[in-house]
């Protein structure tokens, strides 16, 4: 689950974190008055999308040579006029991909004094399934292009579970990011507090890019992008009021409503399956025979009728699904009751692409018969590779 910007900076600000004054603005009418509230002389507008690149990004239709998604501005009036011209536009970002964002909130802040920009993240190791720190001199730049071009310049390591985090974690952080004097200090406190807030609020990744020295020689946290582990928001019901729902893919929001695991692709054929590993096989043999999948779904070991007849809904309204391949192995999950949330959604919202049923394992012949008898335009597939075979087949031609 992430979180926006303004969002993760309140919550860091109670673990200590030193961050800029702002006001969130969710109406262009409120701007000035947000922007009242704040000192000057100098304020940062910064649209509120859940995607990194905001400050390169371009709004769709923009004016020749309009700025991004974070602007300057010297008043109260050029703050409110910034944020009036971003609120409700589409901000289209290396990140958004070209379909972009709608901002439909914007954070005004204080402006700051830089000296210099540093990047640093906590994130989960998946090679050692522990916290990481990564941190460079090269903050407000994209860290993938730094690793690219300079990897010598990005410093990372893990941290041990049981002896948690020690000051001279903090102390390496400082010395890689070239920091001197008291500036050590600020680190080896900051970095404590960053890494108990990643703890304690079970987060997934911490980025704060850039982390700045200021002209007076402290730490500040300019900016901060905060993901969750959606698995225990049960914990932190503070945490999931912060969710933004009209940042999600419309499909992943309803598959989540059904404890459905879905991702949102690219390609054009709507998977149904049962089972994680199963899921990426099947994924990986569409791919291999010609074509490209449109979704992970994960129905998994103990979905019913219903579960079953939501997902189909939610693949099928996907404008870019052009034939569905339906993939169950039958062990917790009973092949008849694959059967009749297939038929029972095909009714309900129609069948307008090929669709390929391919069933195996507790009660297969059960389900086989079922979908025999309904009277559908389905495809039978005898194994994986037969019915990968068939539904790209029937999709391209």
């Amino acid at each position: 689950m992430n979180i926006h910007e303004y969002q993760a900076k309140a919550l860091l600000r109670e673990y200590g974190a030193p961050v800029s004054d702002g006001v969130p603005v969710t109406r262009a009418a409120d701007a000035k008055d947000a922007a009242g509230q704040l000192d000057g002389p100098l304020w940062v507008v910064k649209a509120q999308i859940h995607a990194g690149g905001r400050g390169k990004g371009k709004f769709k239709e923009a004016d020749a040579g309009e700025k991004g998604g974070v602007r300057l501005a010297k008043s109260v009036e050029e703050a409110a006029e910034e944020a009036r011209r971003m609120m409700g536009r589409t901000l289209v970002t290396h990140q958004t991909g070209p379909a972009g964002k709608q901002v439909n909130r914007i954070y005004i802040e204080d402006g700051s004094d830089i000296a210099r920009e540093l990047y640093l993240a906590l994130l989960i190791d998946r090679q050692t399934s522990r916290i990481g720190f990564v941190c460079s001199t090269e903050g407000g730049m994209d860290i993938e292009q730094v690793a690219a071009d300079t990897p010598d310049r990005i410093v990372s390591f893990d941290v041990d579970p049981a002896t948690g985090y020690q000051p001279f974690h903090g102390r390496r952080v400082a010395f890689a990011l070239g920091l001197e004097g008291p500036q050590v200090k600020q680190c080896v406190a900051l970095m404590g507090n960053l890494y108990r807030a990643f703890t304690e609020k079970d987060m997934e990744m911490l980025e704060i890019n850039p982390l700045i020295v200021t002209d007076t020689g402290d730490l500040k946290v300019l900016d901060a992008k905060v993901s969750f582990d959606g698995n225990a928001m049960y914990r932190h019901k503070d945490i999931a009021e912060l969710r933004d729902e009209t940042e999600e893919d419309p499909k992943e929001l309803a598959a989540s409503k059904y404890d459905l695991n879905y991702i949102a692709l690219d390609g054009e054929i709507g998977c149904m399956v049962n089972g994680a590993g199963l899921a990426m096989a099947t994924m990986d043999i569409i791919k291999l025979y010609g074509a490209e999948p449109a979704n992970f779904l994960d129905v998994g070991g103990g979905a019913t009728k219903e579960k079953v007849t939501e997902a189909f809904k939610i693949i099928t309204s996907d404008p870019n699904v052009k034939g569905i391949l339906v993939n169950i192995f039958g062990g917790i999950m009973r092949c008849d009751v694959i059967a009749e949330g297939v038929i029972a959604a095909v009714k309900e919202v129609g069948l307008k692409v090929p669709l390929v049923v391919r069933l195996e394992g507790t009660n297969v012949e059960k389900g086989k018969e079922i979908i025999r008898n309904s009277g559908l335009d389905v495809i039978a597939a005898d194994d994986l590779k037969d019915g990968a075979q068939k539904i790209v087949k029937a999709v391209k031609g």
